[in-house]
């Protein structure tokens, strides 16, 4: 299947999973909107400072074993250039419209935040070979399959479809290398141990969610 067509499923996905649940009226709007933007005005904000600011803050090991400790972070957040930024702010959108039942308000935004820690430090500490990275497609992972398993909690089929999914991917990933489309539209290498990092915290979050006693809160109140 090539990008056209998995971004039309996904689109369709998240059409249907948001008839099917969504309230009305224009606070539905705003619980759906600022999260979004929570992600993508920082990123974008970023990406307008130029090569100065990656240089800064991209994920870089010689830099993080000098000292440069908010790499680790920080690199998940800048990305190569605005077709690389479009592309995973394209990503987080249509994840957040998605899981926004399972994963309301400031919860997407801090997996996410969660997931660039564990990216980088899976980088660090797993890939001693990868020099530098940028982009936040592996903390996207960590919210893919932490919304997932909150979807399955609820026994809505849109989680195991995601699931599925995201495991094929990682797999082919890592037997093959990277999505045929993914370098094109990056505009570099993909590394792709940073999706199965990112996939590995989402399932610790995921994992510590589920054994969490089920809240009385109305799904997609703040």
């Amino acid at each position: 299947m090539g990008k056209s067509g998995l971004n039309d499923t996904a689109i369709e996905l998240v059409h249907m999973h948001m008839t099917m649940s969504r309230p009305q009226g224009s606070r539905w709007r705003w619980q759906s909107w600022w999260p979004i933007l929570a992600i993508v005005v920082p990123c974008t904000l970023l990406n307008l400072g130029g090569e100065p600011v990656r240089q800064l803050l991209e994920y870089d090991r010689a830099g993080i074993l000098r000292g440069q400790w908010w790499r680790i972070f920080t690199g998940n957040f800048v990305h190569l250039g605005w077709s690389h930024l479009a592309e995973d702010m394209a990503g987080y959108t249509l994840l957040c419209l998605l899981l926004q039942e399972v994963l309301p308000g400031w919860r997407a935004p801090l997996v996410v935040v969660l997931g660039a820690m564990g990216v980088g430090s899976g980088l660090l500490l797993a890939d001693p070979q990868l020099g530098w990275y940028l982009g936040i497609s592996g903390a996207l992972n960590t919210l893919w399959i932490a919304g997932a398993m909150r979807l399955m909690r609820q026994r809505d089929w849109v989680g195991w479809v995601l699931a599925v999914f995201l495991v094929a991917k990682l797999v082919y990933e890592q037997l093959c290398g990277p999505l045929p489309w993914t370098v094109a539209t990056t505009g570099g290498p993909v590394a792709v141990d940073s999706h199965l990092y990112g996939a590995c915290t989402g399932a610790i979050l995921g994992l510590v969610m589920t054994l969490m006693p089920r809240s009385n809160t109305r799904p997609g109140r703040l």
